[in-house]
């Protein structure tokens, strides 16, 4: 089985998030909050969608005294903000597609900042649905081999017991994908396993990749999607561009 992790860019993200921890930890805060909030239960054991989220902070080394005090404070905080989820989709330079997954208390200034973001790096933010297409969505586990010296044979057969759809071995880490609805339960037999995991969530893969050559068209890629990873209300961004 094959698949195209990117691996490589997730270590990236991390290490350039090492120097501003807060505002990750912010965005995951938020969406401690909102799992507390629809899923009706502070208690991990008994609400699916919490229990995916603190997988997420723990995968991106949320310390687990800030993680209980944002599910203990989303739970106490019958007055906390309202957060709504807007998916905002279009094109970056050379036809590039991008997926922009927002938490927001302000719909008009999400809307502002992001397609500012869009344009600023000379593309513009489409109609829903104008790139999803080109997306397959997916449950993603990520395992660094760093981090997990084991039989690659074994733990494909563990994920595929556990119900993943696809295993994929790459040079430096091991790809576990799930359909969405598969996804925490696969991930939660990864986690009773005992294994580590780098990155798990549901995310957006897509089905082919755009290489940019043009040095202009690079640099407008990566100042969008720098505008985006900077916006409080931005949660998650996905592209297809083959950086």
């Amino acid at each position: 089985m094959s698949g195209h992790s990117k691996f490589a860019n997730i270590k990236h993200k991390k290490e350039k998030n090492d120097a501003a921890k807060g505002k990750i930890f912010t965005k995951i805060g938020k969406e401690l909050a909102v799992a507390v909030k629809e899923g009706g239960s502070a208690d991990p054991a008994n609400n699916s969608r919490l229990r995916d989220v603190i997988a997420k902070a723990k995968a991106n080394n949320m310390p687990n005294d800030t993680i209980d005090r944002n599910i203990k404070r989303a739970d106490s905080d019958a007055n906390a903000a309202s957060y709504e989820h807007i998916t905002y989709e279009g094109y970056g330079p050379n036809g590039t597609a991008i997926i922009v997954e927002t938490l927001t208390d302000n719909k008009n200034r999400t809307a502002s900042n992001v397609k500012n973001a869009f344009t600023k790096g000379n593309g513009n933010v489409g109609t829903p649905g104008c790139v999803s297409f080109m997306f397959d969505k997916k449950g993603q586990i990520v395992v660094d081999k760093e981090e997990y010296e084991t039989d690659p044979d074994e733990l494909m057969m563990m994920a595929l017991d556990a119900g993943a759809e696809d295993f994929a071995e790459e040079e430096d880490s091991y790809e576990i994908l799930t359909s969405p609805e598969d996804f925490s339960s696969v991930r939660q037999a990864m986690e009773d396993a005992g294994v580590p995991m780098a990155a798990a969530q549901v995310t957006m893969i897509p089905q082919t990749y755009v290489e940019l050559t043009d040095e202009k068209d690079i640099a407008n890629i990566q100042k969008t999607l720098d505008m985006l990873d900077d916006d409080d209300d931005v949660q998650d961004v996905y592209h297809n561009w083959d950086e």
